[in-house]
């Protein structure tokens, strides 16, 4: 059994997440985290019979508590130092937050191999997903001329997203950097050409309705390619979250994306 703690656990990614771990007969649930206790009595609906109060401290919980993993489904200010003060406690943390940088995750890996304890990232949980990203480096391999449209609800805070950003890096991978689109267009509203990544350009949509949609453009002589992955509810992540959780303190240092898992 592997001992979980979920932080974050009010959101509606973290009562999810929640509900998958207590189902799932391979984890238990030992704690939950949220810097604003929901419920009326501090305590989540629906989940009394397991006994989890939410508590507002992260640092008390994991050093009381002792969880093999925390889950960390928060916001992009404040999860990077979840991760460090979860490695400080020797508690792998399998983080679903987006937003972390690259100078911040060479520092979670300095600090996964410091205090021996493994870390996962992951942009995306859901398996789909992960099968558009490693499709789209298959066809940019051929069709090098592509664009990434990226859709969210609009409570999301970062753009773009993860997924987006660690699509057009694998599709780097294999893709020579250059320019696209005419080389003397001019953007007559700034943006309107959307980010630009190694000559790939990203565009991000926040909208009510969405939930996390992505879709991978790809063109050439007289034909298109487009790689397109939706997920309809936020249950289309918990058979990654699980998996991560399952398999996280079997890893060495910091593992990124859930590819490497599958």
């Amino acid at each position: 059994m592997t001992n979980v703690l979920v932080n974050g656990a009010c959101g509606r990614m973290g009562r999810a997440v929640l509900k998958a771990v207590i189902e799932d007969p391979e984890l238990t649930l030992v704690g939950a985290v949220d810097i604003n206790a929901c419920g009326d009595s501090g305590e989540l609906a629906g989940l009394t019979k397991n006994g989890v109060l939410v508590e507002t401290d992260l640092a008390a919980a994991l050093e009381r508590l002792h969880p093999d993993v925390m889950i960390d489904f928060t916001r992009p200010d404040v999860v990077y130092q979840n991760v460090l003060l979860a490695l400080t406690h020797k508690v792998s943390p399998v983080v679903g937050t987006t937003g972390i940088s690259e100078e911040q995750q060479r520092e979670i890996k300095a600090a996964a191999e410091k205090n021996d304890t493994p870390a996962f990232i992951a942009p995306n949980f859901a398996i789909g997903a992960v099968l558009m990203m490693l499709m789209s480096r298959m066809a940019a391999k051929y069709m090098p001329e592509v664009e990434i449209i990226e859709l969210h609800h609009d409570n999301k805070l970062d753009a773009p997203s993860g997924t987006a950003v660690r699509t057009a890096e694998m599709i780097a991978e294999v893709r020579e950097v250059h320019e696209q689109g005419h080389p003397c267009e001019k953007e007559t509203l700034d943006g309107a050409r959307g980010a630009d990544f190694e000559g790939m350009h990203i565009h991000s949509v926040r909208l009510p309705g969405y939930v996390a949609h992505q879709e991978v453009i790809f063109g050439g002589l007289g034909q298109t390619l487009t790689i397109r992955h939706d997920s309809i509810n936020r249950e289309s992540f918990m058979p990654g979250v699980v998996l991560a959780a399952k398999k996280v303190r079997s890893l060495t240092s910091l593992t990124v994306g859930l590819d490497k898992l599958l």
